[in-house]
């Protein structure tokens, strides 16, 4: 069996107390990486999160609140990690954040723009401070996208524009890297049972893969998710660069007008 140390990594996610964050940090710290996960709101007894750790063996992570959206907070959370760190080593944009929309009237110019403060935004904007700060880039930045860009999910809109538009300047960011030692990718990942997931798409999204035979097994999980970054970043696939790299499980969804229109007036009734 292949062992991968990274006690001499640091990894900075964000969003990283839950769901495909929380899941991806543990992986690492099982590698030994000291690990930085941001967090917006919404917790205050980290106890459960850290027993995840303990139980591991892994080191504890350091957890700094920081909203992504927010540049003081990003110039805070990054002068924090440099008390302790004289670099970033691996990157991962993982916020995401957007309002559901189930119908055209409910598009607001304000909301869309606010997805891509949250969405697509950091993916540069971090990228651009590790630097001013650390005086270099990451050898990695990975960020994380679905396949909302190319696939019909009903309120799913703003994030599937905000994960399609990250996607572009990931390969715009991997030329601008080139030359910087850095690589940049981006991992697109089919149905995953996360929080967010639910808060969208709720029970009607697997009434409707029972209603076209599809097993539930197809959702992807959390730490299925963190193992592909974990392995994206593991030094093994250092030839990838500027790519976008799904990991769907081969999730049967069709995907096509008649799909759209009828999955759409389904979830009107």
């Amino acid at each position: 069996m292949i062992n991968i140390d990274f006690s001499d990594k640091s990894v900075l996610i964000t969003g990283g107390t839950k769901g495909i964050g929380l899941s991806t940090a543990l992986i690492f710290a099982q590698a030994g990486a000291r690990t930085y996960l941001t967090y917006k709101w919404g917790m205050d007894d980290f106890t459960p999160l850290l027993e995840k750790f303990r139980k591991l063996n892994a080191p504890e992570p350091v957890l700094i609140q920081a909203d992504v959206s927010v540049e003081e907070d990003t110039d805070a959370l990054l002068n924090k990690i440099k008390e302790t760190e004289d670099k970033i080593d691996i990157f991962i944009n993982n916020v995401g954040f957007a309002q559901r929309t189930m119908t055209l009237e409910e598009y607001k110019k304000r909301s869309f723009f606010k997805t891509l403060e949250y969405s697509t935004w950091p993916l540069i904007d971090y990228t651009r401070k590790i630097h001013q700060i650390f005086g270099k880039y990451p050898q990695k930045i990975i960020g994380v996208s679905s396949d909302g860009p190319d696939h019909f999910y009903q309120g799913y809109d703003f994030v599937a524009a905000s994960k399609a538009l990250l996607e572009f300047f990931s390969k715009y960011l991997s030329v601008h890297l080139f030359e910087e030692n850095c690589t940049v990718n981006v991992i697109r990942f089919g149905p995953t049972n996360t929080e967010s997931f639910n808060y969208i798409f709720g029970e009607e999204f697997f009434q409707y893969l029972k209603g076209n035979n599809i097993s539930e097994d197809f959702i992807m999980k959390p730490d299925e998710c963190g193992k592909a970054i974990f392995a994206l970043c593991s030094g093994f696939l250092d030839a990838l660069n500027g790519q976008i790299v799904t990991v769907d499980k081969g999730m049967p969804l069709k995907d096509n007008t008649l799909m759209r229109y009828q999955m759409s007036q389904k979830n009107k009734k």
